[in-house]
């Protein structure tokens, strides 16, 4: 994984100075970085992007590590180049004024806050599936079972930043074994899939038209910005100036991991499945492993299925709270009103759990569209504002010049372009 990153990194940049030995620290925020990143996203991607064939998958593979890692380092070196202690929406105004800072936390907060919506209603659905099918125990009305399900999350973000992401490292264990299960226990049953369409090349237009809409899907499904705001933070206060080149070592390792596991996972199931499989399971709107469970008939993926999709929903949860409480506080701030930093914490738990709540209960199917919404923001926050910050902050401008930068921003034009015409 390392040398991948090192690779890529030498093709399109100068690689990041060698610093302190590699410590549990680090290793600690690479799995809470890949547990934001990796979580029930990662069971409809190989629907989402083996739907399209052969080849553009095999193009989106090999772009997945320098789109993630390049995009989400820019982030982190904006973070990084305000002051100390300077969460993201600090850094906007202090680099852009208080007019942008006021947008860009507004943005970035409602472009947060629904992906957490979304995984309380997820995370009710599955917990409830799993007692009434797999238990054969009636669950409890759906308000008492979502309240505790939250209730019980956000017991964990009470105990503090380092305890959420100590937890989310641990988490990604038995996610990562359950995946590595799945990939392989799919060896023996594939049948080459996918292969089907590799024979003949796709017409050129149609192939670019197909791969310009699986842009997106790569992007989220490998997207982590909530928590790289605390991410930079937490590296300047412990690694000053020597903080860039740490980071960059620590996400260059936790994309190898994440591109390595998921599109392992990925292609296991696209050689177990057609396209024309993919495709009913996209119109079933079911997960990978729903499919797999109903297509096999087999106990241990039915069984397996809502356990491992419990820990991604849970684990991501975790880590896009980090990302909404930061963006809520920051809209906090900027009327004016300063309370102690422990009531603060108070009221932006207290909101959260009744709103998440609430709708968790409710279970509206508006949310997807929401979260459709939100993807062109998140999309800015992080492929073009940090590329803008390049030209106009002078703390960044030693980063500019490079050929990376070039290719960030080609990708998120294209992944805005591919949002905006999904919509219509």
């Amino acid at each position: 994984m390392n040398d991948q990153a090192n690779s890529v990194e030498q093709r399109f940049d100068t690689a990041p100075a060698s610093i302190a030995a590699w410590n549990r620290h680090d290793t600690t925020w690479m799995l809470g970085l890949f547990g934001t990143a990796i979580g029930a996203g990662t069971l409809f991607l190989p629907i989402n992007a083996g739907i399209g064939g052969f080849w553009p998958l095999i193009i989106l593979a090999l772009l997945a590590f320098p789109m993630t890692f390049f995009a989400h380092r820019g982030l982190t070196r904006f973070v990084l180049s305000g002051r100390e202690g300077a969460d993201i929406t600090e850094v906007v105004e202090q680099h852009f004024g208080k007019s942008a800072g006021a947008l860009i936390t507004l943005l970035y907060f409602f472009a947060v806050f629904p992906i957490l919506l979304i995984y309380s209603v997820a995370l009710t659905n599955t917990v409830g599936s799993f007692l009434e099918h797999q238990l054969h125990i009636q669950p409890p009305p759906r308000a008492i079972l979502a309240f505790v399900l939250i209730l019980g999350l956000l017991a964990v973000v009470r105990c503090g930043e380092r305890v959420i992401v100590k937890a989310m490292s641990l988490m990604v264990y038995p996610f990562i074994v359950a995946l590595l299960f799945l990939s392989v226990f799919l060896i023996p049953h594939w049948t080459g899939g996918i292969l089907e369409t590799a024979t003949t090349l796709p017409e050129p237009s149609a192939f670019l038209h197909t791969f310009w809409l699986a842009i997106p899907v790569m992007v989220f499904s490998f997207n982590h910005t909530p928590i790289i705001s605390a991410f930079a933070v937490d590296q300047k206060r412990r690694y000053g100036t020597q903080a860039e080149g740490r980071s960059s070592q620590i996400l260059a390792r936790a994309h190898g991991l994440m591109v390595v596991l998921v599109l392992f996972f990925v292609f296991s199931c696209v050689l177990t499945l057609s396209p024309v499989q993919l495709a009913e399971a996209k119109a079933q709107n079911l997960s990978i492993l729903s499919y797999l469970a109903n297509h096999f008939s087999n106990p241990t993926i039915a069984f397996m299925a809502p356990l491992i999709a419990f820990v991604a929903i849970a684990k991501s949860f975790l880590g896009h709270y980090i990302g909404a409480s930061e963006g809520l506080k920051g809209l906090v701030a900027k009327t004016g009103y300063r309370p102690a930093p422990l009531l603060l914490d108070r009221m932006t738990a207290a909101l959260m759990l009744v709103v998440c709540w609430a709708v968790a209960t409710l279970n509206p199917s508006i949310l997807g569209m929401i979260e459709t919404l939100g993807g062109p923001i998140i999309t800015a926050l992080l492929f073009l504002m940090p590329m803008y910050a390049i030209h106009k902050v002078p703390a960044m401008r030693q980063y500019a010049g490079k050929a990376s930068n070039v290719f960030v921003v080609i990708v998120g034009l294209v992944s805005i372009s591919a949002l905006a015409y999904s919509l219509t």
